[in-house]
């Protein structure tokens, strides 16, 4: 079996960038998109300072996230191990931008062109792609190179014409490409004699790309055993040069953002339908709001689709593994049930209902939780984070419509008991908040620490402190009680929404890139590596 791989030698490479440039000119890319590109890092503290050129690009990984996550199938895998992407199939959700955590997804809506508006070189004229525009797009290891050396009888990473145009046109021959399953390839030779990590290796991708850092023999040895014990304590890196640190993605703005905060809510309304449905309440108007949501956050997310028109049908073909396809699959049986239920007046129909809203609210978990690319949403405890809130605030919508359409009167039978009941999920959300902020400590970049930081006085006092002290105060005060619980409801939803907007577009800092060690170059030598824009653990 073969795989495709590449090794980049960091003790060779300058930082020329002409990888960049033949990259952009064999595969025609837009201005700022860059398959292929070199970053400068600076590494260590003054006045240990060294500095490594990484070129960084899609890895090709054996298990590639972006693969698992797409819900239309256009990511696939050849059985070489290269990477591909199905123009013709991809709605433009960028799914994959944000779970994969190598930065190499490209997601462009429409022209562009190097001296902007509509002023294009006769080059860029000739050569622009129509068919790339709203779709994700990435290196694809120049696989009609491979495939036309292949047919040739040419060797891949030894034939120029059957090699990726990045090695091809390295200047230090500092990039080397090859089989990484044949053990006696040029690429598996350099990492047998050298030593060589990936980048992110603890993320479990099994990137096919190879950084060589120091070689192997008495001397190397020495050095190598110095840096591993200098690693118990890993520089972090200092500034943003080479463009390293992790960057707030920008794919998923707002309107993602509304599919969580309409699904959540939405859900959690369906659930509190049923309550109202076994209660004796008329259980129309919460069921009407919770289908309303959920239908609203899915418009929402399907304006910000590249492909809007192909969206509502290629987005159901990947139920295998993307919870996109899942979220999508169980939407389309959630709301003719539920609305099918309603109409009949089935308590127990409802009950259905709500149940696969349930199952709609564990999906919208589990799309954060499976976006590899994004360390603040990846972490476990998103899952139950989300789902505490979006109950929640669909009980205290429910209580909030409820008592303004006249449904309850002070704090008897079901009113006094759904207050309970939201005091109880108000603080299952408090600690679930509690829970996702610890474990997030030195597991997310400091960008995304500083801006959950920020949100956590509204978070707390709007979403759990005002919610609690108005359900207590409600108590002591019958006579304003159903103004003061409709309130806290109120307050419960808001602070959920608040904090789903600043998880989904101001904390989303993706994974930024890192190096292992620093390259055996220089006066400086091999050293530590360096992770900038981590806080240091």
């Amino acid at each position: 079996m073969t795989r495709w791989g590449m090794v980049a030698d960091l003790r060779r490479c300058v930082g020329c960038q002409t990888c960049t440039a033949a990259c952009k000119h064999t595969n025609a890319t837009p201005p700022s998109v860059q398959w292929r590109r070199v970053l400068d890092l600076e590494i260590g503290e003054y006045p240990d300072v060294s500095r490594a050129f990484v070129p960084v690009g899609c890895m090709h990984c054996a298990d590639p996230p972006c693969m698992h996550v797409c819900p239309s199938t256009a990511t696939g895998q050849r059985e070489d191990g290269i990477v591909t992407i199905d123009y013709d199939l991809c709605i433009g959700c960028a799914y994959c931008a944000v779970a994969c955590p190598y930065q190499a997804r490209y997601k462009v809506d429409k022209p562009r062109f190097a001296y902007g508006g509509n002023r294009r070189m006769r080059s860029e004229a000739a050569r622009e792609d129509p068919a790339r525009l709203g779709v994700a797009q990435k290196c694809t290891f120049c696989s009609d190179r491979i495939d036309y050396g292949l047919a040739h009888g040419l060797t891949p990473g030894i034939d120029p014409d059957a090699t990726p145009a990045c090695v091809n046109s390295c200047i230090a021959d500092a990039l080397h490409f090859g089989d990484l399953a044949d053990p006696d390839s040029n690429v598996s030779t350099l990492i047998k004699e050298n030593r060589s990590f990936r980048m992110h290796e603890e993320l479990g991708t099994d990137s096919g790309f190879h950084y060589v850092w120091s070689g192997k023999g008495a001397d190397e040895d020495a050095k190598a055993d110095a840096v591993e014990a200098a690693l118990v304590s890993v520089s972090r890196g200092t500034g943003s040069i080479g463009g390293a640190d992790p960057w707030l993605q920008f794919h998923w703005d707002w309107r993602a953002a509304g599919n969580f905060i309409g699904g959540g809510s939405g859900a959690g309304l369906l659930a509190a339908t049923a309550v109202a449905a076994f209660g004796g309440m008329p259980a129309w108007p919460f069921g009407i709001a919770g289908v309303f949501g959920i239908a609203l956050g899915l418009f929402l997310v399907w304006l910000e689709t590249g492909r809007p028109m192909r969206a509502p049908l290629n987005v159901f073909f990947h139920p295998e593994t993307s919870w996109m396809t899942r979220e999508a699959m169980v939407a389309i049986l959630l709301l003719p049930a539920m609305l099918l239920a309603l109409w009949l007046g089935s308590p127990w129909m409802i009950a259905f209902a709500s149940l696969i809203g349930l199952g709609f609210l564990f999906c919208q978990g589990r799309i954060l939780h499976a976006a590899k690319g994004i360390p603040a949403w990846r972490h476990p405890r998103i899952v139950p984070l989300i789902f505490a809130t979006g109950l929640a605030e669909g009980l205290g919508l429910a209580i909030a419509i409820g008592i303004t359409m006249g449904y309850a009167s002070g704090f008897r039978g079901l009113a006094d008991a759904s207050s309970i009941v939201l005091a109880l999920l108000v603080a299952v959300r408090f600690w679930a908040y509690g829970q996702y902020r610890k474990g997030l400590k030195d597991q997310a970049p400091a960008g995304a620490l500083k801006a959950l930081r920020r949100a956590d006085p509204v978070v707390l006092l709007l979403g759990h402190v005002v919610p609690l002290a108005l359900i207590a105060v409600a108590y002591f005060q019958p006579t304003i009680g159903d103004l003061l619980l409709a309130l806290a409801g109120a307050a419960t939803a808001l602070g959920g929404w608040y904090l789903k907007f600043v998880i989904v577009t101001r904390a989303a800092y993706n994974q930024g890139f890192a190096i292992d060690h620093a390259p055996d170059r220089g006066p400086a030598g091999a050293g530590p590596g360096a992770k900038p824009g981590w806080s240091p653990s």
